[in-house]
Order: structure tokens, then sequence, then C-alpha cells
């Protein structure tokens, strides 16, 4: 996986290459055969074709149940693209495969993970939207947007995306890198955190540095930005320096915390479809750490 820029991350839109235009709800459908972008619990499904797996092409599959909404998302190179959802007890067909987002081998490409990143983020509005959150009246979509408004109260509402700030602290050649326990073992990635009340994204890495692991940072720099679809995130990455303090990880967050270098890395850091990894790989180790190809699982 090759990214230039970090506006060209999986989950970020410019990664489609101009080959998606989208569409909002109400867009007729005319139930020409084309793309689907179908989950499947954590899982996307998709088809092999050409070595290649990618999502099922054609009219509506035979496999997705009568009572499964199909919603036209927009156009995948001029063709219809239809996000559906189905349950893990869903029956699917020998040919089809449902890979997982998180999988370790990486094996969807970067468009085929950012439509399904769509897909799921898509879903997850309209599934939580149905009510209003104020009253718990039904609420009526919005014309021409993904918006909707209470049919009692007339509270209008838009899609939560959930502000994080992502942050790689730097101390000359070293680097603070952490671990959560539920994680796979032996993976270490970046401080992170949602923004609270009251605090610019740059306060919001700040504190999230120092509440997980006593560790205060410096001159501090904003270097992109990705869309993170699980469910609802955008991850806004800053690279800072070591300002002050010694690691003192804060048990109810964080297993552990520690310095690492390009020359002495963890078992296993954030696969590539991540901005977590595109800062290591930029900011950190710049690519060239030994053995970094081999640590990409999760």
């Amino acid at each position: 996986m090759s990214y230039p820029d970090a506006v060209n991350l999986p989950f970020n839109a410019t990664a489609l290459a101009g080959g998606f235009t989208p569409l909002h709800p109400g867009a007729p459908d005319d139930g020409a055969p084309g793309a689907w972008a179908v989950l499947r619990g954590g899982a996307l499904v998709v088809e092999e074709r050409a070595g290649v797996l990618a999502l099922p092409e054609g009219e509506r599959p035979p496999w997705l149940p009568a009572d499964r909404e199909a919603l036209l998302m927009g156009r995948w190179h001029g063709r219809p693209l239809r996000a559906a959802a189905i349950s893990g007890r869903d029956p699917l067909p020998p040919s089809l495969v449902a890979e997982p987002f998180n999988a370790t081998g990486e094996r969807l490409d970067d468009a085929t993970l950012t439509l399904g990143g769509m897909a799921r983020q898509i879903l997850h509005w309209e599934r939580g939207s149905r009510f209003c959150s104020r009253c718990g009246a039904t609420t009526e979509r919005l014309q021409g947007s993904w918006g909707r408004r209470c049919m009692s109260c007339g509270v209008e509402h838009f899609p939560h995306i959930h502000p994080c700030a992502i942050v790689l602290v730097k101390r000359g050649n070293e680097f603070l890198l952490a671990r959560k326990p539920e994680w796979a073992p032996g993976r270490y990635g970046l401080v992170a955190g949602f923004l609270d009340f009251g605090e610019s994204l740059e306060e919001c890495a700040r504190r999230e540095v120092r509440e997980e692991t006593g560790v205060e940072i410096g001159a501090i720099r904003y270097v992109g930005s990705q869309c993170w679809p699980f469910p609802s995130q955008l991850m806004a990455g800053f690279v800072a320096e070591y300002g002050g303090g010694d690691i003192r990880v804060d048990p109810a967050e964080l297993e552990d915390a520690r310095w690492f270098s390009a020359a002495a890395m963890p078992e296993s850091i954030p696969p590539r479809r991540s901005i977590a990894r595109w800062i290591i790989d930029r900011f950190a180790i710049g690519d060239r750490g030994p053995g970094t190809r081999d640590r990409e699982r999760l």
C-alpha cells in the first residue's frame, strides 16, 4: 500500500480517485445492476475476481434477505452502488467471503476499503437516527441530505462524526508508543482519544498523552487526518516534541507505554490502513525501520 500524502489514506474519499459520485437519500433508484457494499458484522462481503477481492456486482443478490433495505449511496464508475447489512447468521454462497475490516492480511484494496467504510458509516447513522434523541419520537428525512427532523418536536439531527486526536511524541530518536490490553499480543500504537468539551484538537492531544502516560508534550503540529468509520470518527493526527515527565501508565486506559526507536521496534504496530501507521512510518521511522513490512498485523 502506498500513500504519498495523508489525504490518500484509506477511508478518505480521495482514495476513490474520482470514481465515486455520492448521492443523497431520496435520489431515484431505477434498480439497474451495480455494485453492492454489504456488511456482515465487522466484515465486508466480497468476491474474488482475478485474484483480487472486490464488491459483488449485478442485480440484487439472491442471498440478500428480502426484508433488508438496500440504500443507494451513489455511483461507482457510473454504476449504482448500494449499501445493505446482513447478520452473521445469514448464509453466503461459496463464491463470497466476509472479509473483516481489520483482517491481518489487509487483502482489501484502498478503494474497496473506502467504499465499505462509507457504507458502514452511513448504515450506522441510518440505524441510530430513526428516533429523536431529544424526545424519542420518530424522525423523517430532510430532503437532499442525510439529516433528519423529529416529527414531534421539530429538532433537526445530522450525522454524528466524532473528532479524535492521535499523536506521536518524539524524544530525540525515540518515540512514545502505547498498548491497550485488548489489542493483539505485542502490538503497540499511538496515544489517541476523543475531543472533550471546550478543547481544541491540540489541547485534546496534550491531555490524552498526559492522562494516559504521565508525559508532557511541547511543540505540537498537525500532520493529517483520516475518516475512521468504526463507527464514525475523524482522526486528526499530530506530531509533538517531548516536553518532560516520566512514563506513568493509567491502568484504566493502557497496559503499557514505552519509548521505542527505529532500531528497537515492538513486535507489532498498527496496519497500513490506519493514520497511526502512516504517522509512525513517515515521522518516526521513515519507513526504514528493520522488519517493518512484517509488523503489519493487528
